[in-house]
């Protein structure tokens, strides 16, 4: 199922007086502070959130899984709906494949469908989280860490292949994540899981083109509850600190214990230029992985001062960006959106932010105007201002808006049935 512009205009026209009110105030209301609404603009038509490709299924608990229908059955499937979403808000044109869920059986026709649709190919996720059914060893007690090293060499080969399926695409990244850990003291002698780990990693980091990356991503507990291999930020950047140049640490916004000051993590890394990769989600707890931006909304904003500041005045190049969350409630489709909205408002309030001002406030030791500073910015309305980004890519005013009134669930049901279930998670 495709999208047309005409189809998009159409609903659009009927909401474009509305908004070009509404913009027109806040774009007034910029201008007369002297900000570069244009700039700011050009800067929002052109960021892309990858989506992966577990994400347009239906998620689960340890409890149960309730899927909808329409789900995509294949990896045609979850492509075509990412293009949907592109069409909708033109922020969705990359996909992030997880190995082996989502392996391209004919990787060139899986290319020429994603270029049709004005989608690239982000990181590939490898997966040694999982016993797969063709799988000589398994990865109870761990994998790239694991005390026998043929285990080790199975999780390194698939690493590999991943990395090959990747070159196949058109990706020039890997994420690596590890499930690898210890659930009760005395199971395992730490410093030989982190050997094990960086020794593994060495191997496939010497597997990379020369233009690839690999990212890796950390968690301090899940699903082992005493201690993970490679449990937060500093470990992740010791790791791809002594594999070298290609090798970044990717950031999760579920991965931190309660409290953490993630945009702290986010300016040091960039400082250091180690921030390679960015998961968005949001949490209550902990890994809950919901709708980015649908608890902690000042938090975000402040992660994406720390994010815009460090894309300026850092040599860090811009991270690779992607939505990371579980669906277990909503339709996956309208999740995404949400999320992607979130992001873009987000992004759209540090762009606004007055940085002299505050760089200011800040060598004066003025603690108050700092946070006036911050707190006016969050609370400016900038709904206008993302969705007139997407006017100008004949995307929708309002993506959701669009996606009920062209009852593209139905009409996915109506195509795939009501009994299909996405493959992965």
């Amino acid at each position: 199922m495709r999208i047309s512009k005409d189809q998009i205009q159409d609903i659009n026209n009927q909401e474009l007086s509305s908004h070009e009110n509404d913009f027109g105030r806040l774009k007034d209301q910029l201008n007369n502070k002297g900000i570069q609404v244009d700039t700011i603009l050009e800067r929002l038509a052109n960021f892309q959130v990858a989506i992966p490709s577990w994400a347009l299924g239906t998620g689960a608990t340890r409890f149960g899984r309730f899927p909808g229908g329409g789900e995509p059955a294949s990896l045609h499937q979850k492509i075509e709906d990412i293009g949907i979403l592109h069409a909708l808000n033109n922020s969705s044109g990359a996909i992030s494949l997880h190995i082996p869920w989502d392996i391209p059986s004919d990787p060139k026709s899986t290319r020429e469908l994603a270029a049709s649709l004005n989608i690239k190919f982000d990181a590939v996720n490898s997966n040694t989280f999982q016993d797969q059914p063709d799988a000589k060893h398994s990865y109870k007690f761990g994998s790239l860490s694991h005390v026998n090293k043929e285990i080790r060499a199975q999780a390194i080969a698939h690493n590999k292949e991943v990395i090959n399926y990747g070159k196949a695409l058109g990706s020039d990244a890997l994420t690596v994540w590890l499930a690898d850990g210890t659930t009760f003291p005395g199971q395992a002698n730490f410093r030989q899981i982190f050997q094990n780990t960086l020794s593994s990693l060495e191997e496939i980091y010497s597997h990379l083109p020369d233009d690839w990356k690999v990212l890796i991503e950390y968690k301090p507990f899940e699903p082992n509850f005493y201690s993970m291999a490679i449990p937060d930020w500093g470990t992740s950047h010791l790791v791809a600190s002594q594999l070298g140049d290609k090798a970044r640490c990717l950031v999760d916004l579920g991965h931190h214990l309660p409290n953490t000051n993630i945009e702290q993590i986010v300016s040091i890394l960039m400082m250091q230029g180690k921030l390679g990769g960015f998961h968005f989600n949001d949490s209550k707890y902990a890994d809950d992985d919901l709708t980015v931006g649908s608890i902690k909304p000042y938090q975000l904003f402040l992660i994406f001062n720390e994010l815009v500041d460090g894309m300026a005045n850092t040599s860090n190049s811009e991270p690779a960006w992607m939505i990371d969350a579980s669906h277990n409630l909503k339709d996956p489709m309208e999740d995404l959106m949400q999320s992607v909205e979130a992001i873009m408002i987000a992004y759209a309030q540090a762009l606004i932010l007055d940085r002299k001002a505050l760089t200011a406030a800040q060598l004066n030791n003025d603690v108050t105007l700092a946070q006036e500073l911050l707190q006016d910015t969050f609370r400016t309305d900038v709904r206008a201002l993302v969705a007139e980004s997407r006017k100008m890519n004949n995307a929708a005013l309002n993506p959701i808006q669009v996606y009920r009134d062209l009852k593209i669930r139905a009409a996915l049901i109506k195509e795939r049935g009501n009994n299909t279930v996405s493959t992965g998670l």
